[in-house]
């Protein structure tokens, strides 16, 4: 399984930026995608999570509320909506698939090469 990301760019503060994370190789529907971001000279961090079946969704409290998470297995493809950005959520930004759940970091299996999102005036 393969992932790209896409979407990523420069965008004014409370702006909206939408990431999509492309699958290819395998089916992802028995996948779960993980969104996590680092920033530059911070851990690497979880910000959304869906399950394979798009049942369960999972958001960081720093995010709840503006960012989105959804999937379209028939395009194999992930996405993040980000509404209202910040400063602060300045990062390169990475999908990640484990089978099925939603888990910790340390266990998803396939992993992008990230996207910049960068919020700037």
């Amino acid at each position: 399984l393969q992932l790209v990301e896409l979407g990523g760019g420069l965008v004014q503060p409370g702006g909206s930026l939408k990431l999509s994370c492309a699958a290819s190789g395998p089916t992802l529907d028995y996948y779960a995608i993980g969104w996590f971001r680092q920033a530059p000279g911070k851990a690497r961090e979880e910000v959304s999570c869906i399950s394979s079946g798009g049942d369960t969704t999972i958001y960081a409290d720093s995010v709840k509320g503006r960012f989105t998470v959804s999937r379209d297995n028939a395009k194999r493809t992930a996405y993040l909506q980000m509404n209202s950005l910040k400063p602060e959520d300045t990062a390169v930004y990475y999908c990640a698939a484990t089978y099925y759940r939603c888990k910790g970091q340390d266990e998803y299996d396939y992993w992008g090469q990230g996207t910049q999102v960068t919020v700037s005036s």
